[in-house]
């Protein structure tokens, strides 16, 4: 395939994810613009999200700070996200490479953060401080990284005042099901557990990073401002072997 051929493949797919996210939208009584995608780009190699980045796709999301690393300075005109678990050790890295980070589970993992901005700065061209989301584990599910949502409460209290991290909302993964309407109690959790955090601490913003390709419609219509989506843009990942 050619890249213009790509160029027009992943520009037909992002606005077919768009008229999705508008008409969900619609049914929720909410304007298009409160909510930002992130295309998912695990495993896609960099010259793809070139091609994505001319098709209008520039907001990216890695589970993994070492891809990141890999890809960054090979698509200009991003903005990235990291969607998967941060590790202590690799949070300096994080730092550098991320304008945004969605999976801090942790009040240690977020004082690092913290720490780590006000010695070196925001990489450049990011901003002062760095805009995080607390991942909470709402179902509970041993498999999934996050906070409970009883602890949800502690942390907002202590994240939200450091002073080089800005509190954006909330984050959570969704449960694995078969029918995206299935995934309803999760995303509605969330959004109420954001409702009643926010009323007593005004550090916490209304973020609410949740849905991907299978549910984001059903996580919009529950309040979502920030879906992830990745195999609705850039097709079935390649087996793993």
């Amino acid at each position: 395939m050619s890249e213009a051929e790509e160029i027009e493949r992943l520009r037909a797919a992002r606005e077919r994810v768009f008229e999705r996210i508008a008409e969900a939208c619609r049914r929720a009584g909410r304007s298009e613009t409160d909510v930002t995608l992130v295309a998912v780009s695990k495993t896609v190699p960099a010259g793809r999200l070139r091609a994505a980045v001319l098709a209008g796709l520039t907001t990216f999301g890695e589970n993994r700070v070492q891809e990141a690393a890999g890809k960054q300075d090979e698509v200009p005109g991003s903005t990235w996200h990291l969607i998967g678990p941060l590790q202590s050790n690799k949070a300096r890295r994080a730092v550098a490479l991320f304008d945004c980070v969605e999976t801090v589970d942790s009040a240690e993992i977020a004082h690092r953060l913290d720490l780590l901005v006000a010695e070196h700065g925001p990489a450049a061209g990011r901003a002062e401080t760095l805009p995080i989301y607390l991942q909470v584990n709402v179902d509970r599910d041993p498999a999934k990284a996050g906070l409970n949502p009883g602890e949800v409460e502690q942390a907002v209290d202590e994240i939200g005042a450091l002073e080089h991290l800005r509190l954006e909302g909330l984050m959570t993964v969704g449960r694995l099901v078969t029918e995206a309407e299935q995934a309803r109690p999760t995303f509605r959790a969330l959004a109420a557990l954001s409702d009643r955090l926010r009323r007593t601490n005004l550090a916490l913003g209304p973020g609410l990073s949740m849905g991907m390709s299978d549910d984001f419609e059903v996580a919009i219509e529950e309040g979502a401002t920030v879906v992830r989506v990745g195999r609705a843009l850039f097709g079935e990942r390649p087996t793993q072997r």
